[in-house]
């Protein structure tokens, strides 16, 4: 049988960079906090905490006076920076460029509604790390929706700025602006800002190629992985034999009967070495080599 690892998935930049950051803090002998899960991974969480790095929250500043914390790929409101510089925390910012970015642009868009008496509206996850943030930007109002339905929060005879979370999918956010178009008393007033990372987003059509070309695939992601359960869903949709796991231990040998061929698939937050671990179980499992 073969077993083939997706070349593009794994880890993406804004990922590499937060990791590489605590493993050089980490490698100095600094006890390094993170502020959050560091990436939404459990298996790859855990391979750091062995080498040091801590999980903490918000309400672990005060204990943490003079400490080193970790902000994560996924950004932090102002007032996080305020809440550590009160307690002399040293800060290491991991944030993406691109999520960076997209906080300066949700005080522009905040800046411009509150001049015209409209709307910020932002496509995410309510309670995602990233849209805490970003919702944290400003001091007013914005509006999160995740489903067409949540639209319905929206007043469409004011202007609407619509963004999205970096990792939300294109097609849902096309839709999205659609909607908001046909809705709006006057669609000359509805800007539309498209900040879907391209890095998370081209994975898409790739993806859809790669897993026809197999009898069985198996992606892998942690369970809080927002963009894993969005590119997992295109793997069944594209093959309905795709299953999901967070490590090797979760494979069950009966989704390889009658199977020829594996391809392994991963989300942005799975580091390349668990999937490599993955295909070495499975061919374990059928006897089958790797490639």
């Amino acid at each position: 049988m073969k077993i083939e690892i997706d070349d593009k998935s794994g880890f993406c930049f804004g990922v590499v960079k937060a990791i590489t950051k605590a493993e050089e803090s980490l490698a100095s002998g600094e006890k390094v906090y993170s502020l959050g899960d560091i990436v939404h991974n459990r298996v790859e969480v855990q391979r750091l905490e062995s080498l040091g790095l801590e999980t903490v929250s918000h309400a672990d500043f005060p204990q943490l006076i003079g400490r080193t914390v970790l902000i994560r790929a996924h950004g932090e409101p102002p007032s996080t920076y305020e809440l550590a510089q009160r307690h002399r925390l040293k800060v290491i910012d991991a944030t993406c460029p691109v999520v960076a970015h997209l906080q300066k642009v949700v005080v522009e868009a905040h800046r411009k509604m509150q001049e015209c008496g409209g709307q910020v509206v932002i496509l995410g996850k309510r309670g995602h790390a990233e849209v805490v943030g970003l919702t944290g930007q400003v001091a007013g109002d914005t509006l999160v929706v995740e489903r067409l339905e949540d639209l319905d929060t929206v007043d469409f005879s004011r202007p609407v700025y619509l963004l999205s979370q970096t990792t939300q999918s294109l097609e849902l956010f096309d839709r999205m602006k659609e909607e908001i178009l046909r809705r709006a008393a006057d669609p000359a007033k509805i800007t539309v800002h498209d900040t879907i990372c391209r890095q998370v987003s081209n994975r898409n059509p790739h993806l859809q190629e790669f897993v026809r070309r197999f009898d069985v695939v198996i992606f892998v992601c942690g369970r809080k992985s927002s963009n894993g359960k969005v590119l997992y869903q295109t793997c069944l949709a594209h093959n309905p034999r795709s299953y999901t796991v967070e490590d090797e231990t979760e494979l069950q040998p009966a989704w390889f009967d009658n199977c020829r061929s594996v391809g392994i698939c991963g989300a942005t937050s799975t580091p390349k070495w668990l999937m490599q671990r993955v295909a070495e179980n499975i061919a374990r499992l059928t006897g089958s080599v790797t490639e």
